[in-house]
């Protein structure tokens, strides 16, 4: 599957050699080997060995070239008396820790001579070695701390160095069986492999935790839950045979993981010792040792002479490798080298050694992808650091859409459209694998061809060690994303798979064409179940548009927030296929990727939920409109297309629309709904005043189809036609007939409160002109003019009344009360008065005239003098009021009328008291007699008295306030705590001394203060 690993032979021993490995040991360019004779050989890695070949799952065969892998520097022949059973380093102690005959030694790092030989640990089995920095947890001062277990039997021994000074305490603590291996899980906490269980022990405390898992692993009394229910199967064959039973293995993992392996049974735990809970690995046969090499997992089975390449993930088998009686494995320590930085280990025989040379990240990566081995591939993605592979969001990006493809090829549309939601999938490549039916111009059968033609696949070259170029006999190099024409991101996606991310430009991908598609059917439910999960994902591609897109198509400020990941990929490039450098064309890309967003929607409701087509339109949208237009007219859904021209301001084609549906025939096949004016009423009513020739020309068939309907798009009560230009809107309709003219103008002006006088006086002018016309109804029209007219006479202060008068002839009797009117406005109240009584002959209507004259002039005011009643005994020197002038009109009227003593006595009798005596009594006549002035003279003294006995009421109130606010004075308002005025009083005593100076008061006057 994968060729992540090469193997090459780094050191052989030679035929005459009987010696045999032992024990390995790699840091640096350092390769110190422990045989079974004692001795000790050293070797240095060559740099010419750092170019690596083409990995292989075979045989590992000598590296090419006349140049040696390694070259031997030192062979320290009586290094140890036995054989050399393992090897570790202190680097920062500089020490080598050797394990020999039982016991655990200490050397010189540089000379390799004998330091030290622990005595205490004789009968030795395994050691362990950590360093880690530490910081003083009351100075906070970091250092650094060495520590070495060492297994003797069921005790375990710890030494320590702190800043390369051995501490003088050295623990000991003794477990419940021997102990079989020993791991560093952290700087203080260690997994010791006993013979039956694994426990955890915290070195600093010195306490001990069991560690329970399945099968051999270990666990509680009566646990023996392995993968096969009981007992391995490994287990109980070496039990039957008498044969060695299988090591307790264990290593560390990612951060805070570790791994234990006992026979064929596994188990993940944390660095407390607890189950992280995940499925055992899956293996047939118990390996012989286990490592980490980041990022994966090494199993080596001594039995089939095979090492095991894992995903400490997912726990698929990537690589095996054979290497013949291989049956040590040696990782360097996380410690010693970076987990990344060194890309190899050693895997050694008792005459071999072999080197594990690395494929680039990047190389294995490609390789998993050209497989189709996408989840391994993604994971392996996830579990790199950022900086080992080139743009890490990018590549697991492209991947998880390679998935998605997969996954709907598969039929899994839900599972992939998640995935593609996931990642911010180009909406091109979306709708690509949808037919024309759903896609459109996109469709993946065009898709195909277009990536299929030839071109094969891309080269791909790899970065790292052994790296080799994936090219087809009959491929040739892609251009650059930077060389492609900037024409649509459906062009660049038909170009490239790859065209939505930048690394297209620098990574090779699988051709379409060598993956096996599966074809969507261009019907039936399999293709409703897809374009229903289509639906949610474009409806998400909208929303991520919408932050960058105004609803008039003009591109937003973006602001800094809008990046996704950690390269800082912005959402547009996510969205819309990149391009290499400045791309002028941003805005309109992203118009068009928003227009195929919409439009496939669209397509995609009609297809499975047709009832959401019209909430989509009530939005702001940008689908194309020949399509809707064409696909709305096959379904026979016109409130639809209404909706959607409104949305898209075509209101011509809307207004057409309706239109031709509302002017045709009852036996037509128009839909009833659309018949007649009302939708047409209803689509003008929500047009913006801007359109105003627009409305005008679509109002007039609806106002002359239906007046009072076709009126509602100037007399509704909305914005929209409160805000029409009045002047266009009154031409219009005064072109079509004058009774439209006059309603609008009487809305405008009475409802809408116009006081612009040009308006008012167009009203008085056609209701004039409504006077003189012809009246087929006879005479009703006129009087229902002539009503109207006297009452806009009567309230409208905005018309100018010397162009009124003008209009008015005296010898007209329909106009003489509107005369009279205008009179009164122009404040020629004689003329007025001369109207009503000798022409109208209506004395009502006269002294009602001379009423509201009255009160307007004499309106009180806010002051208390205004308040006051007039004296009618001294009033002489005032002006004439108005009475005066209608009671000299019926005394002495001009000639040729008669004077009327009965309006004059009756004007008299109501309103003498409103008249000056003098001025009044020198109208009368001498011949009329005294008796019938008897109500005026009557009027008078009633008024007189009024008069006087109101400012008697007004002085005995005044009198009654000031009584009591001279009680209140002295007496107080008679509150508890309330005002006491005068009647307070305050008690002096000897002991009673000032607030003020603390004096006592003795003799002295004394002011008592308010509180």
């Amino acid at each position: 599957m994968l060729s992540a690993f090469t193997a090459r032979p780094i050191v052989e021993l030679r035929q005459r050699d009987k010696s045999k490995i032992e024990s390995l040991l790699a840091y640096g360019d350092r390769i110190l080997v422990g045989l079974n004779t004692g001795s000790l050989r050293i070797y240095r890695v060559l740099e010419s060995i750092g170019d690596s070949g083409p990995a292989t799952t075979g045989e590992s065969k000598p590296p090419q070239g006349t140049s040696k892998p390694v070259e031997l520097l030192r062979d320290q022949d009586k290094f140890s008396k036995y054989k050399i059973e393992q090897l570790a380093i202190i680097k920062e102690v500089n020490i080598l820790v050797s394990l020999s005959n039982g016991y655990v030694s200490t050397h010189d790092l540089q000379t390799y001579e004998l330091l030290e030989t622990l005595t205490k640990t004789k009968g030795a089995s395994t050691f362990a070695v950590t360093s880690n920095v530490v910081k003083d947890l009351s100075t906070g001062v970091p250092s650094i701390v060495s520590r070495l277990a060492v297994a003797v039997k069921r005790r375990l021994l710890l030494w320590s160095w702190h800043d390369s000074e051995l501490s003088s305490e050295t623990s000991e603590l003794t477990l419940v069986t021997g102990i079989k291996t020993l791991t560093w899980a952290t700087g203080t906490k260690l997994i010791a492999g006993l013979s039956s269980s694994y426990v955890l022990v915290e070195v600093e405390t010195s306490t001990i935790t069991d560690i329970v898992g399945p099968g051999s692993i270990g666990g509680a009394p009566g646990q023996d839950g392995g993968r096969f229910g009981g007992v391995g199967v490994a287990s109980m064959g070496y039990i039957g045979m008498g044969g060695m039973v299988p090591r307790p293995l264990a290593t560390r993992l990612s951060e805070g993981q570790l791994l234990l392996a006992k026979d064929i049974n596994t188990l993940f735990i944390d660095p407390d010792g607890n189950s992280l809970g995940r499925r055992q690995i899956p293996w047939s046969v118990a390996p012989e040792a286990i490592g980490y090499s980041y990022p994966f997992l090494l199993a080596l089975q001594a039995t089939k002479g095979t090492l095991e390449v894992r995903n400490p993930e997912t726990l698929t088998t990537l690589q095996t490798i054979s290497l013949a009686n291989a049956n040590q494995l040696h990782v360097p320590q996380p410690y010693v080298s970076l987990a990344h930085a060194g890309k190899g280990f050693l895997v050694s025989s008792d005459r071999c050694i072999w080197r594990m040379d690395a494929l680039g990240y990047d190389a294995q990566i490609d390789a998993l992808v050209e497989r189709r081995k996408l989840d391994e591939a993604i994971s392996l993605i996830g579990m790199l650091e950022d900086a080992l592979i080139k743009d890490k969001e990018g590549r697991l990006r492209e991947i998880k859409m390679l998935k998605a493809q997969d996954l709907f090829d598969q039929r899994k549309y839900r599972d992939s459209l998640d995935l593609f939601t996931e990642v911010s999938a180009p909406p091109e490549r979306v709708i690509s694998l949808y037919p024309a039916i759903i896609a459109g111009d996109p469709s993946m059968s065009d898709y195909s061809q277009q990536s299929g033609d030839g071109t094969g696949t891309e080269i791909r070259q790899g970065d790292g060690p052994g790296a080799e170029s994936l090219v087809s006999a009959d491929s040739e190099p892609k251009e650059s994303a930077s060389s492609i024409d900037n024409t649509s991101e459906r062009e660049s996606l038909k170009v490239s798979t790859f065209a939505g991310s930048e690394t297209a430009s620098t990574f090779g991908r699988p051709s379409m064409s060598d993956i096996p598609r599966h074809e969507l059917d261009a019907e039936g439910k399999d293709l409703e179940t897809a374009t229903s999960e289509l639906a949610g994902f474009l409806v998400g591609a909208r929303t991520k548009l919408q932050r960058f897109l105004n609803p008039d198509g003009t591109l937003k400020d973006i602001s800094s927030d809008t990046s996704i990941g950690t390269n800082g990929t912005s959402i547009e490039e996510v969205l819309v296929p990149a391009r290499i450098g400045y791309d002028p064309g941003r805005e309109q890309r992203l118009r068009e990727t928003a227009k195929l967003v919409d439009t496939t929607l669209f397509r995609a409701y009609m297809l499975v939920r047709p009832s959401m087509a019209g909430p989509l339109f009530r939005l702001p949208n940008f689908c194309d409109a020949s399509v809707v237009n064409e696909k709305l007219l096959q379904t026979g859904r016109y409130n639809d297309l209404v909706d959607f021209f409104f949305g898209k301001r075509l209101h011509r084609e809307a207004l057409d629309l309706l239109k031709n549906f509302g002017q045709a025939a009852e036996d037509d096949k128009a839909p009833a709904y659309l018949q007649g004016p009302q939708r047409t009423v209803a689509y003008l009513q929500n047009l913006p005043p801007e359109l105003i020739d627009l409305i005008l020309e679509y109002a007039e068939w609806p106002i002359r189809s239906n007046p009072d309907l076709g009126m509602e798009v100037f007399l509704a009560d909305t914005e929209n036609a409160e805000t029409l230009p009045r002047s266009r809107v009154l031409e219009f309709l005064q072109r079509i007939d004058q009774r439209f003219a006059v309603k609008y103008l009487e809305h405008i002006i009475n409802e809408l409160n116009d006081t612009t006088a040009d308006f008012h006086q167009r009203l008085i002018d056609d209701y004039l002109s409504g006077l003189k016309s012809r009246d087929p109804d006879g005479g009703q029209k006129k009087l229902e003019y002539k009503d109207k007219l006297l009452n806009f006479l009567r309230t409208s202060q905005h018309y100018e009344s010397w162009k009124v008068i003008q209009q008015l002839p005296g010898d007209v009797p329909d106009l003489y009360e509107a005369r009279a009117i205008v009179l009164g406005n122009m404040r020629e109240h004689r003329q007025a008065l001369l109207i009503y009584v000798f022409k109208l002959k209506d004395h009502e209507k006269a002294e009602n005239y001379c009423n509201q004259i009255y009160l307007t002039e004499t309106s009180p005011v806010s002051s208390p003098a205004g308040l006051r009643r007039r004296s009618t005994t001294n009033d002489d020197d005032g002006p004439p009021s108005i009475y005066h002038s209608l009671l000299s009109l019926y005394m002495s009227p001009p000639p040729p009328y008669e004077p009327q003593w009965g309006p004059a006595l009756e004007i008299l009798a109501k309103h003498g008291s409103r008249l000056p005596a003098s001025s009044t009594l020198t109208l009368i006549p001498e011949v009329l007699p005294i008796q019938k002035l008897e109500s005026y003279f009557r009027a008078r003294i009633r008024s007189a008295n009024t008069v006087v006995n109101e400012a008697r009421v007004v002085a005995s109130l005044r009198k009654s306030v000031d009584i009591g606010e001279e009680a209140k004075l002295h007496l107080g308002d008679g509150k508890p705590g309330g005002n006491a005025g005068r009647n307070r009083h305050v008690v002096i005593t000897e002991e009673k001394v000032c607030g003020v100076c603390h004096k006592r008061f003795g003799g002295s006057a004394i002011k008592v203060l308010p509180k």
